[in-house]
Protein backbone atom coordinates (compact mmCIF):
# COMPACT_ATOMS: atom_id res chain seq x y z
CA UNK A 1 0.00 0.00 0.00
CA UNK A 2 1.42 3.40 -1.26
CA UNK A 3 -1.26 5.57 0.00
CA UNK A 4 -0.55 7.41 3.24
CA UNK A 5 -2.97 6.65 5.81
CA UNK A 6 -3.51 6.64 9.52
CA UNK A 7 -5.87 4.20 11.73
CA UNK A 8 -7.32 5.84 15.64
CA UNK A 9 -9.33 4.29 17.74
CA UNK A 10 -10.65 0.67 17.97
CA UNK A 11 -14.42 -0.95 16.52
CA UNK A 12 -16.27 -0.92 14.01
CA UNK A 13 -14.53 0.91 10.96
CA UNK A 14 -15.50 4.43 9.41
CA UNK A 15 -13.11 4.98 6.44
CA UNK A 16 -13.31 8.88 5.76
CA UNK A 17 -12.52 10.29 2.41
CA UNK A 18 -11.00 14.27 2.12
CA UNK A 19 -11.99 16.96 -0.23
CA UNK A 20 -9.58 17.81 -3.07
CA UNK A 21 -7.67 20.81 -2.64
CA UNK A 22 -6.55 19.79 0.58
CA UNK A 23 -5.67 16.55 2.78
CA UNK A 24 -6.38 13.63 5.38
CA UNK A 25 -5.42 16.74 7.84
CA UNK A 26 -9.23 18.42 7.07
CA UNK A 27 -10.75 15.39 9.45
CA UNK A 28 -8.33 16.10 12.17
CA UNK A 29 -11.27 17.79 14.32
CA UNK A 30 -13.67 14.90 13.83
CA UNK A 31 -11.54 12.37 14.17
CA UNK A 32 -11.30 12.53 18.20
CA UNK A 33 -14.85 12.10 18.61
CA UNK A 34 -15.88 9.23 16.22
CA UNK A 35 -12.65 7.43 17.52
CA UNK A 36 -14.08 7.06 20.99
CA UNK A 37 -16.31 4.17 20.07
CA UNK A 38 -15.07 3.18 16.31
CA UNK A 39 -11.99 2.72 14.27
CA UNK A 40 -11.10 5.42 12.04
CA UNK A 41 -9.47 5.50 8.79
CA UNK A 42 -8.19 8.46 7.41
CA UNK A 43 -5.69 8.90 4.29
CA UNK A 44 -4.51 10.92 1.64
CA UNK A 45 -5.81 10.34 -1.79
CA UNK A 46 -3.45 9.98 -4.43
CA UNK A 47 -1.69 12.71 -5.37
CA UNK A 48 -2.25 15.13 -1.96
CA UNK A 49 -1.18 15.72 1.20
CA UNK A 50 1.65 12.51 2.07
CA UNK A 51 0.70 9.82 -0.71
CA UNK A 52 2.51 9.96 -4.03
CA UNK A 53 1.89 12.17 -6.59
CA UNK A 54 -0.28 10.31 -9.99
CA UNK A 55 2.18 9.24 -12.83
CA UNK A 56 -0.78 7.23 -14.98
CA UNK A 57 -4.12 7.52 -14.81
CA UNK A 58 -5.50 7.86 -11.10
CA UNK A 59 -8.37 5.00 -9.90
CA UNK A 60 -9.57 6.56 -6.61
CA UNK A 61 -11.84 3.79 -6.42
CA UNK A 62 -9.76 0.88 -6.56
CA UNK A 63 -7.61 3.06 -4.49
CA UNK A 64 -9.69 2.82 -1.79
CA UNK A 65 -10.67 -1.39 -2.49
CA UNK A 66 -6.64 -1.57 -1.89
CA UNK A 67 -6.70 0.33 1.20
CA UNK A 68 -9.65 -1.80 2.63
CA UNK A 69 -7.73 -5.39 1.67
CA UNK A 70 -4.61 -3.55 3.23
CA UNK A 71 -6.19 -3.45 6.65
CA UNK A 72 -8.46 -6.32 6.32
CA UNK A 73 -11.90 -4.20 6.14
CA UNK A 74 -14.31 -6.59 4.52
CA UNK A 75 -17.01 -3.88 5.27
CA UNK A 76 -16.99 0.04 6.15
CA UNK A 77 -18.97 3.00 7.08
CA UNK A 78 -17.67 5.56 4.47
CA UNK A 79 -17.44 9.36 4.88
CA UNK A 80 -16.58 11.00 1.81
CA UNK A 81 -16.50 15.65 1.22
CA UNK A 82 -16.60 16.57 -1.57
CA UNK A 83 -15.31 14.77 -4.07
CA UNK A 84 -14.53 12.51 -1.53
CA UNK A 85 -18.65 11.77 -1.67
CA UNK A 86 -17.91 11.35 -4.94
CA UNK A 87 -15.36 8.24 -4.68
CA UNK A 88 -18.10 6.77 -1.66
CA UNK A 89 -20.29 6.98 -3.99
CA UNK A 90 -18.75 5.29 -6.99
CA UNK A 91 -17.25 2.57 -4.47
CA UNK A 92 -20.77 2.16 -2.76
CA UNK A 93 -22.53 1.28 -6.25
CA UNK A 94 -18.79 -0.92 -6.67
CA UNK A 95 -18.78 -2.90 -4.38
CA UNK A 96 -22.07 -2.65 -2.59
CA UNK A 97 -21.62 -5.27 -0.04
CA UNK A 98 -18.15 -3.91 1.36
CA UNK A 99 -20.62 -1.00 2.56
CA UNK A 100 -22.78 -0.44 5.91
CA UNK A 101 -23.71 3.09 5.67
CA UNK A 102 -22.81 5.97 3.63
CA UNK A 103 -22.33 9.90 4.77
CA UNK A 104 -22.19 12.08 2.23
CA UNK A 105 -20.73 15.94 2.86
CA UNK A 106 -21.46 18.26 0.42
CA UNK A 107 -20.25 15.59 -2.18
CA UNK A 108 -20.22 16.23 -5.66
CA UNK A 109 -21.07 13.08 -8.31
CA UNK A 110 -20.04 11.56 -11.41
CA UNK A 111 -22.13 12.59 -14.18
CA UNK A 112 -23.60 15.40 -13.00
CA UNK A 113 -23.62 18.58 -14.98
CA UNK A 114 -22.53 21.88 -13.01
CA UNK A 115 -24.02 25.13 -13.96
CA UNK A 116 -23.07 27.75 -15.52
CA UNK A 117 -22.32 30.22 -12.53
CA UNK A 118 -19.91 27.52 -11.28
CA UNK A 119 -18.22 26.75 -14.38
CA UNK A 120 -17.23 29.75 -15.38
CA UNK A 121 -16.06 30.29 -11.72
CA UNK A 122 -13.53 27.49 -11.91
CA UNK A 123 -12.49 28.75 -15.18
CA UNK A 124 -11.37 32.03 -13.93
CA UNK A 125 -9.81 30.01 -10.89
CA UNK A 126 -7.98 27.34 -13.27
CA UNK A 127 -6.67 30.68 -15.69
CA UNK A 128 -4.33 31.63 -12.26
CA UNK A 129 -1.98 28.22 -13.01
CA UNK A 130 0.98 27.99 -12.41
CA UNK A 131 1.23 30.94 -9.94
CA UNK A 132 0.32 28.94 -6.81
CA UNK A 133 -0.59 32.02 -4.55
CA UNK A 134 -2.64 33.49 -7.13
CA UNK A 135 -4.09 30.08 -7.59
CA UNK A 136 -4.86 29.55 -4.47
CA UNK A 137 -6.54 32.59 -3.34
CA UNK A 138 -8.98 32.84 -6.24
CA UNK A 139 -9.73 29.56 -5.03
CA UNK A 140 -10.28 30.86 -1.25
CA UNK A 141 -12.18 33.74 -2.81
CA UNK A 142 -15.27 31.69 -3.54
CA UNK A 143 -18.78 32.00 -1.97
CA UNK A 144 -18.63 28.63 -0.96
CA UNK A 145 -15.43 29.33 1.36
CA UNK A 146 -16.60 32.86 2.73
CA UNK A 147 -17.60 31.48 6.20
CA UNK A 148 -14.05 29.45 6.61
CA UNK A 149 -12.23 32.45 5.38
CA UNK A 150 -13.70 34.16 8.16
CA UNK A 151 -13.22 32.13 10.58
CA UNK A 152 -10.03 30.70 12.66
CA UNK A 153 -9.33 28.00 10.59
CA UNK A 154 -8.53 30.36 7.24
CA UNK A 155 -5.01 29.84 7.69
CA UNK A 156 -4.85 26.27 8.56
CA UNK A 157 -6.55 25.52 4.62
CA UNK A 158 -4.62 28.15 3.10
CA UNK A 159 -1.54 25.94 4.17
CA UNK A 160 -3.26 22.68 3.09
CA UNK A 161 -4.57 24.25 -0.12
CA UNK A 162 -0.73 25.93 -1.00
CA UNK A 163 0.76 22.37 0.13
CA UNK A 164 -1.70 20.80 -2.04
CA UNK A 165 -1.26 22.84 -4.97
CA UNK A 166 2.41 23.30 -5.02
CA UNK A 167 2.18 19.37 -5.43
CA UNK A 168 0.23 19.21 -8.03
CA UNK A 169 2.34 21.59 -10.08
CA UNK A 170 5.42 20.00 -9.12
CA UNK A 171 4.70 16.25 -8.70
CA UNK A 172 1.91 15.25 -11.00
CA UNK A 173 2.61 13.41 -14.05
CA UNK A 174 -0.54 12.57 -15.17
CA UNK A 175 -4.32 14.33 -14.68
CA UNK A 176 -6.85 11.72 -15.87
CA UNK A 177 -9.12 10.23 -13.48
CA UNK A 178 -10.51 7.14 -14.59
CA UNK A 179 -14.63 6.96 -13.17
CA UNK A 180 -16.52 3.87 -13.21
CA UNK A 181 -19.12 3.92 -16.39
CA UNK A 182 -22.39 3.58 -16.31
CA UNK A 183 -22.14 7.26 -14.25
CA UNK A 184 -23.06 7.10 -10.52
CA UNK A 185 -25.66 9.74 -11.16
CA UNK A 186 -27.74 7.12 -13.36
CA UNK A 187 -27.65 4.42 -10.85
CA UNK A 188 -28.62 6.00 -7.65
CA UNK A 189 -31.59 4.14 -7.15
CA UNK A 190 -29.53 0.82 -6.58
CA UNK A 191 -27.78 2.24 -3.40
CA UNK A 192 -29.47 0.06 -0.69
CA UNK A 193 -27.44 1.15 2.47
CA UNK A 194 -28.56 3.62 4.54
CA UNK A 195 -27.24 7.34 3.37
CA UNK A 196 -26.75 10.75 5.93
CA UNK A 197 -26.52 13.66 3.23
CA UNK A 198 -24.94 16.82 5.27
CA UNK A 199 -24.92 20.10 3.73
CA UNK A 200 -24.03 23.78 4.62
CA UNK A 201 -25.92 26.80 3.66
CA UNK A 202 -23.36 28.57 2.05
CA UNK A 203 -23.21 26.88 -0.58
CA UNK A 204 -23.37 26.71 -4.44
CA UNK A 205 -26.91 26.02 -5.63
CA UNK A 206 -25.41 22.88 -7.40
CA UNK A 207 -24.77 21.20 -3.95
CA UNK A 208 -28.76 21.38 -3.38
CA UNK A 209 -29.09 20.30 -6.99
CA UNK A 210 -27.45 16.92 -6.47
CA UNK A 211 -28.90 16.61 -3.04
CA UNK A 212 -32.27 16.31 -5.23
CA UNK A 213 -30.68 13.48 -7.31
CA UNK A 214 -29.90 11.16 -3.78
CA UNK A 215 -33.36 11.49 -2.82
CA UNK A 216 -33.60 8.43 -5.10
CA UNK A 217 -32.51 6.43 -2.66
CA UNK A 218 -34.68 4.92 -0.42
CA UNK A 219 -32.75 5.47 2.82
CA UNK A 220 -31.41 8.80 3.14
CA UNK A 221 -31.69 11.06 5.37
CA UNK A 222 -30.67 15.03 4.78
CA UNK A 223 -29.00 17.31 7.50
CA UNK A 224 -28.59 21.07 6.88
CA UNK A 225 -25.71 22.72 8.83
CA UNK A 226 -26.87 26.45 8.62
CA UNK A 227 -24.42 28.91 8.66
CA UNK A 228 -21.33 26.89 7.45
CA UNK A 229 -20.01 26.67 3.75
CA UNK A 230 -18.02 23.79 1.98
CA UNK A 231 -15.57 22.98 4.50
CA UNK A 232 -17.49 22.43 7.14
CA UNK A 233 -15.43 19.77 8.26
CA UNK A 234 -13.01 22.55 9.45
CA UNK A 235 -15.76 25.05 10.89
CA UNK A 236 -18.99 22.59 12.91
CA UNK A 237 -16.84 19.22 13.33
CA UNK A 238 -18.85 18.89 16.43
CA UNK A 239 -22.21 19.11 14.61
CA UNK A 240 -21.04 16.55 12.03
CA UNK A 241 -19.34 14.15 14.41
CA UNK A 242 -22.59 14.17 16.53
CA UNK A 243 -25.00 13.29 13.64
CA UNK A 244 -22.51 10.50 12.06
CA UNK A 245 -22.49 9.16 15.94
CA UNK A 246 -26.14 9.28 16.03
CA UNK A 247 -26.76 7.94 12.15
CA UNK A 248 -24.07 4.61 13.27
CA UNK A 249 -26.56 4.04 16.44
CA UNK A 250 -29.94 3.96 14.82
CA UNK A 251 -28.92 3.75 11.35
CA UNK A 252 -32.23 4.53 8.82
CA UNK A 253 -35.03 2.13 7.99
CA UNK A 254 -38.16 3.10 5.66
CA UNK A 255 -40.00 3.16 9.20
CA UNK A 256 -37.26 4.75 11.42
CA UNK A 257 -37.65 8.13 13.07
CA UNK A 258 -34.52 9.67 12.54
CA UNK A 259 -34.22 12.70 15.24
CA UNK A 260 -31.42 15.24 16.47
CA UNK A 261 -31.83 14.73 20.36
CA UNK A 262 -31.08 18.60 21.31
Amino acid sequence: MDLNYEVHGVGDPIVMIHSPGVDMREWAYIVPYLSQTNQVVIFDVRGAGNSPAPISPSNFVDDLRKLLDHLGINTATLVGHSMGGQIATDFTLTFPSRVKQLVLIAPSLTGFQYSREFTEWMEQVNAAAPNIKKLANLSLSGPNYSVTMSSKQKDFLYEMTIHYMTKVFSEWENFEIIWPVPHAIDRLHEIKVPLLFIQGDKEWSDISRIADHFKQVKLVHFFMIKGADHMLTLTHPKDIAYEIMLFLQKGLSKDATYKRNK
